[in-house]
């Protein structure tokens, strides 16, 4: 059964940690590149959001402030937003205290998820004075606070009364500290004894113990550590052995230091093209995952955000779609198992034929009132006990087992006819449902809901030409994606169905070769072969496109199935996206795409 979910949660943004190393490196970037700089413009676009411009040694810098709750950040950006016409009173005020500040010290305490930036002013009476604007990275408790030089409030973006938290008030005028909320060791401080001894009290696995035992480090730090150590993540605390745990306080120590010195390894991690993990340290335990490199932690930060939320916000506008496709396919899955059962209820109607056959042949010996006639089957040679109804002539007796194959038969003919366009509709609705995972754009999707609409599986607003010709419109404006090979060939994929009809039987010539993943839904490949003779990498590559771009792409090997386009057959009344073909070559793909290059047409 194919799963899928109907939105991405707050849950699970906060998989991934924005954790005090990476907030080290934002530090770092900060500080090189808006040190000395004049905070020229404060904009607040959101409720819990700033946009503060720099000016810097002649460069213009915008720096956003995020305290989201499921997504905060803080990064240098190239975009802008509409700020709101009446400035919110948090604004207001970071304008009469900051507006023309200079920016003296950009800085973390230990390493928390805590970015200081202490900006010098001119007050009301000309004297130069500082005040801190704190922006706390902390998951729900983010939050961007504006305190003065003897650590007093002066307001925050987010107002936290003691009713809602017992540990800080964060309201103008109250004291400004950093909770202690948890017994957690600076990860700077401890040695090897202390760092094992920390370990070795947690009832925990080992990876949870090390960072909750430890500020600024991050689930996904703790086990890139433990991996880089060669130690179990899941094995008890308390039972690990003496040396592996002082192989992994050399990992950690090693990893410490080169934080305190500012070297940095940003990464983003991909899964299925889509953005799962960052960190401002080297992730080797992902194998053969995609890490991209990053050279700075705002740019990391910026493409994550933005490529997740691009991911979110198509997951959301395809979720009704999702939902209908699915219950649509549970639905025929159903009915394809009713009828399944039916075709196997028929598989006796053969039996009916021979008892009526039989009883014309013998019916002579049959006395009157016999309950059972034993006969011998002239098809292979067996005896066989055949019941009658006493009340009836030999006669009637045939004539109602023939009436029961016959309508066996009759139900066995209905029945394959179902059953055979209820397997279209389970491959179709599936093959739906691997497009609304590929989906990228809103033309994809209302190509794809202009393909359920055609069969019927919503509400058909308009006449069907006028439907045909709106997807064909759609087809010109979504085109499938285009890829060129290592070699300088063009290979095209489908996105969906109707595209896949396009691209296969307007598209591609004759020559050029097809490629699909074997029995599972995926998309139509075309390799145009220029008229030319294609080098192997180039259907390997092919072949990669169909295995990735399929519903098999998690695996490791996808047999793909390939053939020139000539031989691609589409049956009259077919859906969109199956055809048949009865010759074709067949090679094992990995669904890795990385040497190949997207093209923007």
């Amino acid at each position: 059964m194919i799963r899928f979910e109907n939105q991405i949660g707050a849950e699970e943004e906060e998989i991934v940690a924005l954790d005090g190393m990476m907030v080290a490196a934002l530090k770092e970037e900060l500080r090189e590149k808006l040190t000395g700089g004049r905070l020229i413009k404060i904009a607040q676009p959101e409720p819990d959001e700033l946009l503060l411009t720099i000016k810097n040694e002649k460069q213009q810098y915008r720096l956003k402030l995020s305290a989201n709750a499921s997504l905060p950040y803080a990064a240098i950006v190239e975009t802008t937003k509409q700020a709101p016409a009446t400035a919110p009173n948090f604004c207001m005020l970071l304008r009469k205290h900051l507006q023309n500040g200079r920016i003296r010290r950009i800085s973390q305490p230990g390493l928390e998820r805590i970015l200081n930036i202490t900006i010098e002013h001119l007050n009301e009476m000309g004297d130069l004075c500082a005040k801190t604007l704190v922006t706390e990275l902390m998951g729900k408790h983010s939050n961007i606070i504006l305190i003065d030089e003897d650590q007093t409030i002066l307001d925050s973006i987010k107002h936290i009364s003691a009713m809602v938290s017992s540990v800080r008030e964060v309201l103008p005028g109250k004291p400004y500290f950093i909770p202690e909320t948890t017994d957690k060791h600076d990860p700077f401080g401890d040695d090897e004894e202390a760092f094992i001894s920390l370990l070795r009290k947690k009832p925990m696995p080992l990876d949870k113990a090390l960072y909750s035992s430890y500020t600024g480090i991050s689930p996904t730090a703790a086990n890139e550590l433990i991996f880089r150590a060669g130690t179990d993540p899941d094995h008890p605390a308390a039972d690990t052995p003496d040396a592996a745990l002082k192989k992994l306080y050399a990992v950690f120590k090693e990893t410490m230091e080169q934080v305190a010195d500012g070297q940095f390894s940003l990464q983003l991690v991909y899964e299925n093209k889509h953005p799962i993990e960052f960190s401002a340290i080297a992730l080797t335990q992902y194998g053969d995952m995609l890490c991209k490199p990053f050279p700075t932690a705002s740019a990391l930060l910026s493409t994550y955000y933005s490529e997740r939320d691009t991911y979110t916000r198509m997951r959301q506008k395809s979720s009704d779609l999702r939902h209908i496709t699915q219950t649509c396919l549970e639905r025929s899955i159903r009915k394809a198992e009713l009828q399944e059962k039916q075709l196997k209820d028929t598989e006796k109607m053969e039996k009916y034929r021979i008892y009526g056959e039989l009883i014309h042949t013998y019916g002579y010996d049959i006395a009157p009132g016999s309950k059972v006639l034993s006969a011998v089957n002239f098809y292979d040679g067996q005896t066989v006990e055949i019941p009658l109804n006493p009340s009836l002539s030999p006669a009637d007796n045939a004539g109602k087992y023939f009436e029961r194959y016959t309508k066996l038969k009759r139900t066995k003919e209905a029945a394959t006819k179902q059953l055979a366009e209820t397997k279209a509709e389970i491959e179709q609705l599936s093959s739906i449902l691997t497009s609304l995972e590929l989906s990228q754009d809103e033309q994809n999707l209302a190509q794809i809901k202009e393909e359920l609409a055609a069969s019927g599986y919503i509400r058909k607003h308009d006449p069907l030409t006028r439907r045909k010709n709106q997807a064909k419109k759609n087809a010109g404006k979504s085109l499938p994606w285009h890829y060129l090979s290592s070699d300088g060939y063009d290979i095209y994929v489908g996105k969906n169905n109707l595209q896949n009809d396009y691209l296969t039987f307007h598209m591609a010539g004759n020559n050029d070769w097809w490629f699909h993943a074997k029995k599972i839904p995926g998309s139509h490949v075309i390799l145009k072969t220029k008229g030319q003779a294609v080098p192997d990498r180039a259907f390997e590559e092919a072949g990669a496109l169909a295995a990735y771009y399929s519903k098999g792409q998690n695996q490791n090997k996808v047999e793909i199935d390939y053939v020139e386009k000539k031989q691609i057959k589409k049956p009259a009344g077919a859906r969109p996206g199956f055809v048949v073909y009865y010759t074709n070559y067949s090679l094992s793909a990995s669904p890795d795409i990385s040497m190949l290059k997207l093209i923007e047409d």
